[in-house]
Order: structure tokens, then sequence, then C-alpha cells
């Protein structure tokens, strides 16, 4: 298939291009900044928060959400701040932030509710195996399931044609899409994503699990959430949550599956669990998209 004329792209060339129309609200640097300041207060986040009625509105239905549990009312960001945590409530403000940044997709590219939709169930099915692991911030591995795939919206906003002439040469060969993006361009969607998000000075530990969800084995500084994301992501599609641009569902990479350990048994209960959560976190979350 002959793909259109155009230039060697590069991942600085799309993020360079990204950039100079698509950021990060500036509440989020302030928020970022005030957090990483060590005489900030919890005061003094919840003041940046409130300065952005709809982010406060879908904060506080998510700590009131079952994806948290909380027995009794989370009625004030100053209690989310305390029962979350700072961190945490800053990679959450970072993941509805994202939602709301690429607009203008074209629908026939891009159906950006049922993109969103596989997003949140991948970040949301992520978090639960998370806290299945025991580890530490599940919500790192939330925000980095939601934000897995956006690098297809950084491509399908820089390059449409090149986008669509990918998506079309998948289906009709049959080849999973992210290897078709790396035999044309060199790169997938995955490290144009991770490239956006480190220029945005987002923390490695969410960087590099959506750089190498493709290939979570390359991931040396953080196996295990690369290997989760990577999972997450094929539950995702197998069950139907949405569509990205993959047409079918890419191989399960063993180490990765090894790595969680878990037995398939296990993994019924797990997505059993996540089910009650997954439709009502995309409805909150959706709000800002």
């Amino acid at each position: 298939m002959a793909f259109a004329d155009a230039p060697l792209y590069t991942l600085e060339w799309l993020v360079d291009r990204t950039s100079t129309v698509y950021s990060l609200p500036l509440f989020y640097e302030r928020l970022n900044e005030a957090i990483n300041h060590p005489r900030t207060s919890i005061d003094d986040i919840a003041k940046i928060i409130t300065e952005d009625q709809g982010l406060t509105a879908r904060l506080l239905r998510l700590a009131n959400s079952p994806l948290f549990g909380w027995f009794g009312r989370v009625d004030s960001i100053n209690k989310a701040v305390t029962i979350i945590g700072t961190q945490q409530l800053r990679d959450l403000a970072l993941a509805a932030s994202v939602m709301g940044v690429f607009t203008g997709i074209p629908p026939e590219l891009m159906d950006m509710a049922s993109f969103w939709r596989h997003s949140v169930a991948c970040g949301t099915l992520a978090r639960v195996l998370a806290t299945w692991r025991r580890e530490t911030n599940v919500e790192r591995f939330f925000v980095a399931g939601i934000l897995h795939d956006v690098g297809q919206l950084m491509m399908a906003t820089t390059i449409p044609p090149v986008v669509r002439e990918l998506i079309e040469q998948s289906r009709a060969d049959r080849i999973p899409y992210h290897l078709v993006e790396q035999e044309r361009l060199g790169f997938d969607h995955a490290a144009a994503g991770g490239a956006l998000l480190r220029s945005w000075k987002i923390p490695a530990n969410i960087v590099d699990p959506v750089t190498f969800h493709h290939q979570p084995a390359r991931n040396e500084q953080f196996p295990l959430e690369a290997a989760i994301i990577h999972i997450a992501d094929l539950i995702c599609q197998a069950m139907g949550y949405g569509q990205t641009g993959e047409w079918c569902l890419p191989l399960l990479d063993a180490a990765a599956w090894d790595r969680l350990g878990m037995s398939p048994h296990q993994m019924g209960g797990i997505i059993k669990q996540a089910e009650p959560q997954l439709e009502e976190t995309f409805s909150i979350l959706a709000e800002a998209s």
C-alpha cells in the first residue's frame, strides 16, 4: 500500500508540533509546583484545585465513587487531599486535564467517546491489579492506564493523513496497528505518547509504562508498571471496552504475565471486581472530554 508523500517524522518533531497547539492547563503546573514545595499546606493545594470548578466536581465524585470505597462522605477537596494524598490527587488531576486537551479530531479517524472509554477502563483495571498486588500509590497505575494511548491522539492531530493510511494498512494487511506504526515511522504511538508526557515533565513512573505498554520487557526502571498496563490494555480490548486504533488484540507478552504473578482463575475474580467501577469512573471523567 502506497503512503502519501510525507517527511520523515521524528518524535521530536511531533512533540514540538503538538506543544504549539496543545498544552496542559496552567493550573496543573501550579499544582505540581505547590505539591513539590516543602512549605505548601493542604489548604494551599485545595485552593489551587478549587479554582477549576469542573475539576473540583470530578475529583469529589471520584473520591466518593467505588474506585476508593471510602466509608463516609468526602465533601471537600481538603478532605479528598487528606484521604487520597497529595501526589495521588495530583495524578488524578493530570488524567482529568489531559482528557480535556485534545479536541477537533475527525470522528471518522477517532471516535473520542470510544477512545476514552477504553482508556478509562484500562486505567481502572490497572488500578485494581495494582491494588491486588498491594502496590503503593495505585493512582499512578490508574493514570498511566488512562494515558497509555495518548500518543494516538497526538499523531491524529499532527499527521492525520498518515494515521488514516496506517489504520487502513493495519486492517488490510491484518497486522497490529502499533507494528505498522513502527514499520512506517520507526516508532509507535506508545513512544510518541511517552515523549509528549516527558516534555510535559510528567513523572517517570507514569511516562515509562506509557512508553513501553506494547513492549513491557524493554522497561527496565518500571517493569511491573509496564507489565500491568500491558495486561490491562489487552483485557480491556478483549472485553470490548471502547476502541482505539487497534483493530485486533495484540499479542500477550508472556514475561509480563509471569511478572504479574496471577493465575487465570484469580484474573477472573479481579475482572469481576473491576466491572462495577468501570462505567461510573468513565461517566465521571468523561465530563472532561
